[in-house]
């Protein structure tokens, strides 16, 4: 199963609010999936990624 729970605490960390993932093209949609741990695209991991100055591995873990 797929758990974006370290995505909140790494923005919490480096100070980035909801409000910068969407001036910065990370849509309603696609936070409300992330909330929900639902599938996202690599595209939008790498964005997230981009906009919060982190790895992947700092925003999701895969847990059985």
């Amino acid at each position: 199963m797929i758990d974006f729970g370290p995505l909140w605490k790494t923005m919490a960390e480096r100070h980035v609010t909801q409000y910068q993932l969407l001036k910065n093209g990370i849509d309603n949609k696609t936070l409300d999936a992330l909330k929900k741990n639902k599938n996202i695209t690599l595209l939008t991991m790498e964005k997230l990624c981009d906009i919060i100055g982190c790895t992947p591995n700092d925003i999701v873990e895969f847990k059985k």
